[in-house]
């Protein structure tokens, strides 16, 4: 059944914010609900957290392959390539890619990288903090010109790639995923981008291929074997284009997120600065409360049902995590920022097959940030109007302008 009275699939229905009152609603109402896509099939959005973790924990039944993660309908080429990503791969297809890089990616391996991403923390915010404190504060537009810095040179030292390329390939990630927004990229090449991104990433990667082991993730790649068989230079641009966006793309919106959340509720950013120790709860409650992606979509490989609503064999099934976050029957009070909120089992990080590569990796970067942030600069406020990302896909903001002192 359609709700004609809540459409949450257009991009425009999230430019002020997403549609938190329309979620509360239909997860009472219509908990799996169906939404209209002009000129394709529509789709099943399901909205309660052991919903989306029923479909998550199952890829026997919602598969990621079969039509890839976004809801649109993609190009026979464009899903093929897709399909070579690891989001978009179903076991056991994706456990033989996931477990030659895994290892790269465990607590006690990322936990090594501190006192690196601390110094790239510091690099960022010095210049800014020098500024500040001769003009008694310092205006910046906060997305772009501090929080996409610190995972663009992460991801950049950890692949190994050349220093002058790294604002190039953030450009490119930002494109890639901001498709929907044309401030961001021409809505005529969409793609466009993944493509490029592609076509770098395989020049790097017959470069490196000529050069001396650097022991970097970019080495891992290139030297193991991924279901068997080694990486080509097309393999390594495909898993390229998906490790750079989704690294560049979804640290930055919750660096950027993380911080107009602590504007917004000044008390909890007092509280923060006074107890540092709880900055890694804080990191999680923003993860939930202003969690960087939406949704991602599955398809039905059988006749099935989820909540009692009958699916049928080759639906399309998307997973709201904007609203599986807060569900009102797993978190208290959900509306609340609360930067103490335990326990906090939120979906941001998804569950099951697909559970993030990357988690320990933005944890650090997201604790190690706001240490270094709040530690520097003792007024944090608004100096405008923020701006969304206009994306039913990306729950980012483009721009946010920020006076520190």
């Amino acid at each position: 059944m359609t709700d004609t009275a809540a459409d949450i699939y257009s991009p425009d229905a999230y430019v002020d914010g997403p549609p938190h009152d329309t979620f509360s609603r239909l997860r009472r109402e219509q908990p799996v609900c169906w939404q209209e896509v002009p000129d394709q099939a529509g789709y099943w959005a399901v909205l309660r957290h052991s919903d989306v973790v029923h479909v998550a924990r199952h890829p026997e039944l919602f598969s990621a392959t079969e039509g890839g993660v976004v809801i649109e309908d993609l190009e026979p080429a464009s899903l093929e390539a897709m399909r070579d990503m690891l989001l978009a791969m179903d076991p056991p297809r994706h456990t033989a890619y996931r477990k030659p890089v895994s290892p790269e990616f465990k607590a006690r391996v990322i936990g090594r990288l501190e006192e690196r991403i601390r110094a790239i923390t510091t690099a960022i915010l010095d210049p800014i903090q020098s500024q500040a404190i001769a003009g008694a504060g310092v205006e910046v537009e906060f997305v772009h010109d501090v929080c996409a810095q610190l995972p663009g040179a992460v991801v950049g030292q950890l692949l190994g790639l050349p220093r002058e390329d790294w604002p190039a390939i953030h450009a490119m990630a930002e494109r890639n995923s901001g498709g929907q927004d044309p401030d961001i990229a021409d809505p005529s090449e969409r793609g466009s981008s993944s493509v490029e991104m592609a076509m770098y990433a395989m020049g790097f990667a017959a470069r490196r291929r000529t050069m001396p082991v650097q022991e970097d993730l970019t080495d891992v790649l290139l030297g193991s074997r991924f279901d068997g068989r080694l990486m080509t230079d097309i393999d390594f641009g495909r898993f390229f284009v998906q490790l750079v966006t989704a690294g560049n793309d979804t640290t930055r919106t919750m660096l950027s997120s993380g911080l107009l959340a602590l504007v917004q509720h000044p008390a909890q950013m007092a509280e923060v600065r006074r107890h540092p120790e709880a900055i890694p709860g804080m990191v999680e409650e923003v993860l939930r409360w202003a969690n960087p992606l939406h949704y991602f979509r599955r398809t039905a490989m059988a006749d099935t049902e989820i909540a009692g609503q009958p699916i049928a064999a080759g639906d399309k099934v998307a997973m709201v995590y904007t609203s599986a976050n807060r569900d009102e029957t797993v978190f208290e009070d959900p509306h609340s920022f609360d930067i103490a909120r335990n326990p906090n089992p939120h979906l941001s990080f998804g569950i099951g097959t697909h559970f993030c590569l990357g988690v320990h990796l933005a944890r650090l970067e997201g604790r190690v940030f706001f240490e270094e942030l709040l530690a520097r600069f003792g007024s944090i406020e608004l100096a405008g109007e923020p701006r969304r990302q206009r994306s039913n896909l990306n729950n980012a903001l483009k721009s946010l302008p920020v006076r520190l002192a």
